[in-house]
This record gives structure tokens, C-alpha cells and sequence, in this order.
């Protein structure tokens, strides 16, 4: 099927008499009539469902989608984006392990790899996402389990060379994980491009409406775990919670996020309600086109922005235009030539007049989400990052100007008058 069909007819096959729309399965547990049926699924001897902590009907057929849509081998379904980064590092380091990272990541990503993940005994070295291929190897150490990058950098707006970091990963023995929240797997699939394993924060265009917060993560099922034996261990050797059991010999390429279900889900629990779920299905069922509509307002906003500039507008950062330095790699990437639409730019005066410009907005409203049906925007260094000094802010990609603009679904043209009277208001 077409990306656009997976999108409507993905993951939920209903037979004869079930319904249309993924059932609500709100049930925390599952009946069986022996012991041993139970037992059998304690043991992943056998499949099923017995508490939805570790799994649940409607999300499996929702995460069944999202994989479909990816081109991977399996998904399983987080309560939030941060949770889907989390485990997706977790299910690879311990204590003792090394991380490498795009420097150009979410603040709260950023912060999980620097500060929380430091605390277990996970190191990160943050990398220059446009740094040449040497360099990035360079920060590769022997107890390196995996690099990590976003296709679209929130909020700075750089675009990963996905290929780039996939060859330095592989050529190093270890596997590339890519947040891909802002194109979707309608405008960019990271596997076509080197990835193995892929992100969501499903809160942002794939719900689209912001009614749920979830996440997801994808395994394309390509990564060699047993190649690597003593460095993947917690995949090929046995694991002693579950009687020695092997998950790369049992599961094959249903590993990693059998894994993740097994271990991490069910001791940490971040399981998203099946209510979240269906909601979650329903924006994904018009996802192929939300997501495009969104890009084209961003392209129309983002060449808006540039004939301001010099007079309130001292720079636009979107990689569709064709002067953005991205726009090579948005071409090879992004389907349309198009990331995503979110936006940065930076108003002339600084962070004062950013400030005034969006309090003068009236139809676009100042939230800290991002990716909803909705015109939004965000000055970070008031907002998500307002505890970095100027410099901090410089040295993370983003200047104090910053503007973070997120295109609706509104007709572009009344986007375009609203920002038209803000800038004329907070002259």
C-alpha cells in the first residue's frame, strides 16, 4: 500500500462481524483458563494479552500502523515522546555506557542525555549534527551503544544527514536511532536512509489536534544485534529474568522492541492509556494530509518572512527554501522537498521585540506545544529554555531572537495577516 492508503487502512484488519474502528480494549487484564496458558505468557512463550501494562489490543493495532508506516518490523506504543527516547537509549546502554548525540536536539531529549541518563551511569558526547563524518567518529568510544539525531531539530530547525550519521554508525558496530516527529513517516522514513530504529512524539502531527500526549518507538529490523555479541548482550544473552531466554534467537528481528515490551515496559510502565491510543488512530487516519498542508503554509510563511527581512525580520530558517543551506539534503530527504511545518526565525531587536512581536499576535497563539491543527508560537529563551544565560542559549543553537513558528492548518493568507499586523503593532 501507498503511504497515503496505510495511513486510512494500516494496522487494524477487522474480521467478519468486528468493528470498523479499533476497538477500545479499556480492560487492564485478560482472562485465561488454565494455568499454564498463563504461565506460557509470563515466560513470552506464547502471545497474548494479559495485563496492558506490557500490551494492549488497541495499541498494538495503532503502533502496527505507525510501523507500517515507517517500513519497520514492529512498534510498540510509549505514554509520551520523552518516554519513546528514553527506553529507545535504555534498551541498549546501562550503566557504564556511552552515548553519541546531535548536538541539535529538543531541549528535554538534550537534557534526558546530558543530566538523567548521566545519573544512571550513561554518558553522552553531543556532536555538531553538520560536522564531517570524521569528526563524528571521532566521539565513537569502544563502550559506544548507539548514535542518536532528530530528522528535524526542534527547535532550531537543522536538518540531520541521516545517511551521513547511519555510516559512521554502522562502520563503528552500532545502531542509529533517529527522532523523527516533525517530517512523519509521510514526508521522510529515516530506514530508507540508514537508520535502524525511529522516534515519535505521536502528541505532535500525527494526533494533530492536540487531544493526547503518547509516543512511539519503530525497529526497522535491520541492525545485526548477533554480529555483536558482547556489545549487544542485553538482546543476544540470556536474559536470567526470563529463564535464560535469548531475544535475538527467539524473536529474530522482533528483538529489540519484544525487548522493550519484556523489560522496560513492564518495570517502568510508561504504557499510554488504549483511550489515548484511538485517539491517536483517528488523527493518523488524515495524517498523509494534514502534514502536507502544513508544509506548503510553512513554505508560503517562511518566503513572507523574507521579504521582511532587514526591516523586522534579521533571519528565516526553514530548510524549503531554496536558499537554506539544508535545502540540498530537504531535497534527497523529504518527500516534496519539504520537512515539516515548523519554522524559526529571529526578529531585529533582539529578545525584547520577539517578545512584543508575538504578545501582538491575535489569531496565532502562544502555547509550549508544537504540530496541531492550530498556528502557534514559542520563544524559547522566554519559555523552554529560559534558565540558560545568552550564551548557554548560543552555544545550544539558539539565539535569544528565536522565534519558533508551528503553520496551522488556517489558510495561509490569514497566517500571513496576522503576523503582518503583529510586526506592525510591536514596531
Amino acid at each position: 500500500m501507498t503511504i497515503g492508503t496505510l495511513c486510512v487502512q494500516g494496522g487494524w484488519q477487522p474480521k467478519r462481524g468486528e468493528p470498523r474502528q479499533p476497538p477500545i480494549v479499556q480492560s487492564t487484564t485478560f482472562r485465561y483458563e488454565t494455568t499454564q496458558q498463563m504461565a506460557d505468557l509470563f515466560d513470552l512463550k506464547a502471545s497474548g494479552y494479559f495485563y496492558t501494562r506490557l500490551a494492549n489490543p488497541t495499541n498494538d493495532a495503532v503502533a502496527a500502523k505507525i510501523a507500517a508506516l515507517e517500513g519497520g518490523v514492529a512498534a510498540i506504543l510509549t505514554s509520551s515522546g520523552q518516554a519513546a527516547s528514553t527506553f529507545a537509549v535504555l534498551n541498549l546502554a546501562e550503566a557504564g555506557d556511552h552515548v553519541v548525540a546531535s548536538a541539535q536536539i529538543y531541549g528535554g531529549t538534550f537534557n534526558l542525555l546530558a543530566v538523567s541518563l548521566k545519573k544512571l551511569g550513561i554518558e553522552t558526547t553531543f556532536v555538531d549534527p553538520d560536522a564531517d563524518e570524521a569528526t563524528i567518529a571521532a566521539a565513537i568510544r569502544p563502550n559506544t551503544k548507539c548514535l542518536f539525531g532528530e530528522t528535524v531539530a526542534n527547535p532550531s530547525g537543522c536538518v540531520l544527514d541521516i545517511a551521513k550519521f547511519a555510516k559512521v554508525a554502522h562502520a563503528a558496530g552500532v545502531p542509529l536511532i533517529v527522532d523523527n516527529t516533525f517530517p512523519t513517516p509521510v514526508l521522510c522514513r529515516p530506514f530508507d536512509f540508514g537508520a535502524d530504529i525511529v522516534t515519535h512524539s505521536t502528541t505532535k502531527y500525527m494526533d494533530g489536534h492536540a487531544a493526547q500526549v503518547g509516543g512511539c518507538i519503530v525497529d526497522s529490523g535491520n541492525f545485526d544485534w548477533e554480529k555483536y555479541p558482547e556489545r549487544f548482550a542485553g538482546l543476544v544473552a540470556p536474559d536470567p529474568s526470563y529463564h535464560g531466554l535469548s531475544y535475538t534467537k527467539q524473536f529474530g528481528k522482533g528483538a529489540y522492541i519484544t525487548k522493550v515490551t519484556a523489560q522496560l515496559m513492564r518495570d517502568y510502565g510508561a504504557i499510554p492509556s488504549p483511550f489515548n491510543a484511538f485517539i491517536l488512530n483517528l488523527g493518523l487516519e488524515s495524517l498523509h494530509l494534514r502534514i502536507r498542508r502544513h508544509a506548503e503554509n510553512a513554505l508560503a510563511v517562511a518566503k513572507y518572512l523574507k521579504t521582511r527581512l532587514g526591516k523586522d525580520v534579521a533571519w528565516v530558517n526553514y530548510a524549503g527554501l531554496e536558499d537554506s543551506k539544508y535545502h540540498q539534503l530537504a531535497e534527497k530527504q523529504f518527500k516534496g522537498g519539504l520537512p515539516c511545518g515548523v519554522l524559526t526565525f529571529g526578529l531585529m531587536g533582539g529578545r525584547d521585540r520577539s517578545v512584543k512581536f508575538m504578545d501582538s499576535l491575535k489569531m496565532i497563539e502562544i502555547v509550549t506545544h508544537v504540530a496541531d491543527a492550530r498556528s502557534c508560537v514559542l520563544h524559547p529563551a522566554s519559555h523552554t529554555h529560559r534558565q540558560l544565560t545568552d550564551e548557554q542559549l548560543a552555544a545550544a543553537g539558539i539565539p535569544p531572537e528565536l522565534v519558533r513558528f508551528s503553520c496551522g492548518l488556517e489558510d495561509a493568507e490569514d497566517i500571513i495577516a496576522d503576523l503582518d499586523q503583529a510586526f506592525e503593532s510591536s514596531k
